[in-house]
């Protein structure tokens, strides 16, 4: 049977008057811009951002494929070929150590038809083999091999995609764009003095859990952002001052004695942190500077030490030299996605990466010092319930909160005055929108 089909117009296609043009936003970016310009200030985003299908694609193609965002740490791949996946949408990144001890990102697609490289969260490899065609790459990403590749075709050009990396004192960024943001140098800068005591380099991962909240990723960060809802983490709360956020002239007068012990408990860390030459300060650029961040040394209530029933140490080991246990937290955070809890006995770290408009994984890790034996100087389950219990309830949160701005009865409603790191989170939000289609 011969089948005939017309030859194809080679001709140059014109666009039509009604496409937008390069230097216009392209429908949905437009929708996007139409719903943040209706944003009263201090309010929660309208419902479609967090709702619609069509808008999640936007974020991901103006946020997470142009900012950087963190994917966890060294600690995750210590030996050569170890390593790590995320994935951000339809995106896959593999993060590797290599073989010359170089931490490294590559696009995990084959470069023959595409298939997926690796899979699973965590694992070795020697190389990297296709599993489809078996097409072979080292741990730095060049083509080893490729059954019957056709003479003349340079495997020097077929080699994994490189994606760029950060490492920040042993916490890994990764930028999917062809020219990242330049700022991470400078918070850099002011972030690795706070985190290089802990020394993750020396350190191993206790646990790890993914969890799955059926919710925007937005509604992940705001959740975050706020110890409004506190009540609402029993476990937390044993070590979490209840009046984290609020500035002295927002305390009301029920929580005012809760305050005084924070301030008396600041005082004294801040002076012991001076005495030990730890930076301690409070650092925030939240809403202008592309990688937002917010970092500062902060106290806990009870023994002061760690996440537990009574602020005790969870892990005998100490981190790094850190010569006593009572340093409070350090806490980090970073736009779009992260958050940190820096102790004198260990770390845990908290990724939040978007699977769907409605579905985002919160992948936390928790970091002890590497020659920490388990069973010995620290258990599991005691190491790890503050945050697992604390985690599941945030979740219910969101996903109850997902429910609600799906509905048509949802308006956007005011930040109370213990919100304002909420409302900094949807400005830089709403800034990095701007900033990508040039409004």
């Amino acid at each position: 049977m011969t089948i005939t089909r017309p030859a194809p117009d080679l001709r140059p296609v014109r666009p039509s008057p009604d496409e937008p043009r390069p230097d216009e936003p392209r429908p949905d970016e437009a929708r996007l811009l139409e719903l943040l310009d209706a944003r009263a200030p201090a309010h929660s985003l309208p419902g479609p951002c967090y709702t619609d299908p069509a808008l999640h694609e936007v974020d991901l193609r103006l946020v997470w494929q142009r900012q950087w965002f963190f994917v966890g740490t060294v600690a995750e791949v210590p030996e050569a070929g170890d390593f790590l996946t995320v994935d951000v949408g339809t995106a896959s990144v593999v993060v590797l150590r290599d073989d010359d001890e170089q931490v490294r990102a590559l696009r995990n697609v084959c470069r023959h038809r595409g298939s997926r490289l690796v899979s699973g969260s965590h694992g070795c490899v020697g190389n990297i083999v296709c599993g489809y065609h078996h097409w072979t790459y080292g741990t730095d990403g060049r083509l080893l091999h490729a059954p019957q590749l056709p003479p003349g075709v340079d495997p020097g050009g077929l080699g994994l995609r490189p994606v760029h990396l950060r490492e920040v004192a042993g916490l890994l960024f990764v930028c999917l764009g062809d020219e990242p943001p330049e700022d991470i140098e400078d918070v850099a800068r002011v972030v690795a003095p706070y985190v290089a005591p802990h020394q993750l380099g020396r350190t191993k991962v206790a646990a790890q859990v993914d969890l799955v909240e059926d919710g925007n990723w937005k509604l992940t960060m705001e959740n975050n952002r706020e110890c409004y809802h506190c009540d609402g983490h029993p476990e937390l709360r044993c070590t979490f001052f209840p009046t984290w956020g609020l500035s002295d002239d927002q305390v009301p007068d029920a929580m005012r004695a809760d305050h005084d012990r924070y301030l008396a408990a600041l005082v004294d860390l801040e002076r012991r942190s001076d005495d030990l030459g730890l930076p301690h300060g409070l650092v925030e650029d939240l809403v202008e500077r592309p990688l937002g961040f917010r970092v500062q040394r902060e106290p806990l209530d009870g023994a002061g030490e760690s996440f537990s029933p009574d602020g005790t140490r969870l892990v005998r080991r100490l981190l790094g030299d850190l010569p006593e246990a009572r340093l409070g937290h350090l806490g980090l955070h970073t736009q779009p996605n992260a958050w940190f809890h820096f102790q004198a006995d260990h770390v845990v770290t908290f990724a939040a990466l978007p699977l769907a408009v409605d579905r985002t994984l919160v992948r936390t890790t928790w970091l002890v010092h590497e020659d920490a034996v388990e069973g010995v100087d620290y258990e599991v389950e005691e190491l790890t319930a503050t945050w697992r219990a604390t985690n599941e309830q945030d979740a219910a949160f969101v996903a109850g909160t997902q429910a609600g701005v799906a509905d048509p009865g949802y308006l956007p409603g005011p930040y109370s005055e213990a919100e304002q790191q909420v409302e900094a989170f949807v400005a830089w939000y709403d800034a990095r929108v701007r900033e990508a289609v040039g409004r």
